[in-house]
């Protein structure tokens, strides 16, 4: 296929498209993938289910990260040396000789490669290279430290002197990776034994002219150890002549006491760094820099070398340096300075003339070649180990990277999914190692997920690990700080897990549902014991103070205070006012709509609830979790509320099984009680509801309230304007 014509094929899962690796022909052209269609662009080398040792291959500069132009470079080369590459799909954990492809020079090799591999294992008449081959090889490879990439490190050395010339290439020249330690390739080599000879025939020209090398070939070093100090010393003298001056300033100058009280709440370094800004010495005016005794211990080193390497050239053997002194030294050594921007081969001036002129006198560059040949010599067996894991890990690696098809399809647990733990009847399989939780949580909080983080240890190693699990099944009443539970890692190892810390967040929009009023009953639960408590502290008193106190001549009655009398009348005045008008309002609806209306209360209680956790489970985002762990996730990975679901398996009775529900130690009054509790609310309420005529429309004329009301009153007879008879008939006619 034409590599510009080669089509993509994607998959929908987590609520982004994801491209689908279904052919070696997918893996050899991912560098024509765009990246940002890449699920991650990074990932740590450690930490993850899948060998170290393949991915530690993979990072190729040795960061400890591996990034998307190493899996590209990865696929290419394995797609490349092998004759039907979409065996890599299969990831086999053995790697037949006839399946590579001798038919290139670096195949060939490789083939050549292994067979020396498997005739050293004593497997002559081996076919086929395995992964238990692989590891008895690389151990070999690590404690000889030849590994066929080229690069040596100073480890490689069989005597001391190479490798301390090996650590001062890497100090001049630099490193290259070698198994994610520093070491020294043939380029590197080549140059730093090129500049080391030019330099040392720079100074040949002019080391007998005393003005510009009053040392001689020492000269260089004491000029490199008058540099490496020269800021300290010029501030330490600046201080001593501003003590001088004005000797009030002389407590600021050698720091407060208050700076030191910091640095005695931590453990010190062995190198002193946590105090290399403090002064040289103790301040104090027209004093002289001490050299070796009361020196700041971050510098004392630097003094030693200041001392042997110039001041002693110079003054003789001195413990001290004073500020005249210290001008002149840096006047004898300004011409060498000033002539050494004009030298050649400045990648070596830090090592001094003499150590230069050392290393060239002897046989090391030689010897150094020798040892980068005989780690070259080994690279076709290197590259048949490579292959070997390559064929097994790199596709499950980018099943994991280059797309999440491995986590969404839940076939088989992620690279990144470190175990399952078993807590409050549920199992959690989103799980992952943290190496500082408080660092993770940082991040991790963010993703919108209910994490709890735990401390495991497995009681026969004494082995620790803390990881993080996300719960998205079941309530959060049961789960707290303390709680323990069982962690099992993917070998099948248990751990006792502890929870050290959660982050709240909804698991579900069931829990949300009856989240209010699980906050009510346990806020009513926290007011009742805080009544109690206060009552038995109250009643105690009281006891204490009756014994205590001498008996008078009577109990003096309590009086209850009006306000009191008043505050109680007012809180039973209006909740019966608010329960009257509730139930008036409720039973004066029609039968048929009273169910609803109840409905309607609890929907208007929990759906602010129900509301906030169904937005913040859609926005559940598995990235940041992956990103405080050193991944780089590129996409917004979400957990949605069916997936978060499978995540998390709550306990449920298996298929055809049988239950007894009698429980002989259940607390049977508790149904008695809390029937008998909701009969006396309802007839309360009936009872207020009657009282304020809101049962009037569903009653008989004769039960209604106001009827009864009025039978009870005494009857009212209006007042009339007759006039008794005898005045009526004695009254004149028409008046």
């Amino acid at each position: 296929m034409n590599e510009k014509s080669h089509f993509w094929k994607f998959f929908r899962a987590g609520g982004f498209d994801q491209v689908k690796l279904e052919s070696a022909a997918d893996l050899a052209r991912l560098d024509q993938l765009d990246q940002k269609l890449w699920v991650a662009l990074a990932c740590p080398t450690r930490g993850l289910e899948l060998d170290t040792q393949t991915l530690q291959l993979i990072d190729t500069d040795g960061n400890g990260r591996i990034r998307v132009p190493e899996v590209i470079a990865a696929a290419k080369w394995a797609t490349s040396l092998l004759k039907n590459p979409d065996q890599l799909l299969s990831g086999s954990s053995s790697l037949s000789l006839g399946a590579i492809n001798d038919t290139t020079s670096e195949g060939k090799a490789i083939v050549d490669g292994a067979r020396q591999i498997l005739a050293g294992l004593g497997k002559k008449d081996a076919t086929e290279l395995t992964l238990d081959d692989v590891v008895a090889t690389e151990k070999t490879f690590v404690t000889t430290n030849f590994d066929g990439d080229g690069v040596i490190p100073p480890e490689a050395a069989g005597d001391d002197a190479t490798k301390g010339v090996l650590a001062d290439i890497i100090a001049c020249e630099g490193s290259e990776t070698d198994g994610g330690k520093p070491g020294v390739d043939l380029k590197k080599l080549n140059a730093f034994f090129a500049d080391a000879q030019a330099y040392s025939d720079y100074w040949k020209t002019i080391e007998g002219e005393k003005t510009i090398m009053p040392l001689g070939a020492a000269t260089a070093a004491a000029s490199v150890a008058v540099k490496a100090v020269a800021a300290k010393v010029n501030d330490f003298f600046a201080r001593c002549r501003l003590a001088a001056f004005d000797e009030r300033a002389l407590p600021a100058l050698n720091r407060q006491a208050w700076d030191y009280m910091a640095l005695t709440e931590k453990d010190l370094s062995a190198s002193a760094s946590e105090f290399s800004n403090f002064p040289l010495a103790r301040i104090a005016p027209g004093k002289a820099l001490p050299l070796i005794e009361g020196v700041n211990p971050a510098w004392a080193g630097a003094l030693a070398e200041l001392k042997n390497s110039a001041v002693k050239p110079f003054f003789g053997d001195k413990d001290s340096l004073t500020e005249a002194e210290w001008t002149l030294l840096q006047d004898k050594l300004a011409p060498f300075d000033k002539q050494s921007a004009t030298a050649t081969g400045l990648s070596v001036e830090k090592l001094g003339l003499k150590r230069v002129r050392e290393i060239l006198a002897g046989n090391f560059k030689q010897d150094i070649a020798g040892l980068i040949d005989k780690d070259v010599a080994v690279g076709p067996q290197a590259n048949a180990l490579r292959l070997a894991r390559y064929n097994r890990d790199l596709y499950t690696l980018c099943l994991n990277f280059v797309n999440f098809r491995t986590f969404y399809t839940r076939k088989e647990p992620a690279v990144f999914q470190a175990g399952r733990l078993y807590m409050d009847q549920r199992s959690c399989d989103l799980c992952l190692t943290v190496a500082d939780p408080a660092k993770h949580a940082a991040l991790a909080g963010l993703a919108g997920a209910y994490l709890a983080y735990l401390d495991c240890t497995r009681r026969p190693t004494g082995e620790k690990q803390s990881i993080v699990a996300v719960f998205s099944q079941g309530d959060e009443g049961n789960l707290m700080v303390g709680r323990n539970g069982v962690f099992y890692d993917r070998a099948g190892n248990d751990y006792d897990a502890t929870i050290t810390q959660i982050i709240s967040n909804p698991i579900s929009v069931r829990q949300a549902f009856w989240s209010p009023y699980k906050k009510l009953v346990r806020f009513i639960e926290s007011q009742v014991a805080k009544r109690v408590a206060a009552a038995k502290t109250a009643a105690t008193a009281g006891l204490q103070s009756a014994v205590t106190t001498p008996a008078s001549g009577g109990a003096t009655p309590t009086k209850i205070d009006t306000g009191t009398l008043a505050a109680i009348g007012l809180v039973l005045t209006t909740l019966l006012s608010a329960l009257s008008l509730i139930f008036s309002k409720l039973f004066g609806l029609p039968a048929w709509e009273i169910p609803l209306a109840i409905l309607l209360i609890f929907l208007a209680i929990s759906a602010p609830s129900v509301i906030m956790a169904w937005f913040k489970l859609r926005m559940r985002n598995l990235g940041p979790i992956l990103d405080a762990n050193g991944w780089a996730v590129n996409a917004r990975a979400k957990l949605s509320v069916p997936f978060g679901a499978s995540l998390t398996q709550t306990a449920t009775l298996p298929p055809g099984s049988q239950r007894d529900l009698r429980d002989p130690y259940a607390h049977k009054s508790r149904v008695v009680e809390t029937v008998v509790a909701i009969v006396l609310i309802i007839i309360v309420g009936l009872g207020l509801a009657w009282y304020f005529g809101g049962l009037d429309r569903q009653l008989p004329q004769k039960m209604r309230s106001t009827t009864v009301l009025g039978t009870n009153a005494p009857a009212y007879t209006p007042p009339t304007n007759t006039i008794p008879a005898h005045v009526g008939t004695n009254a004149p006619a028409g008046k």
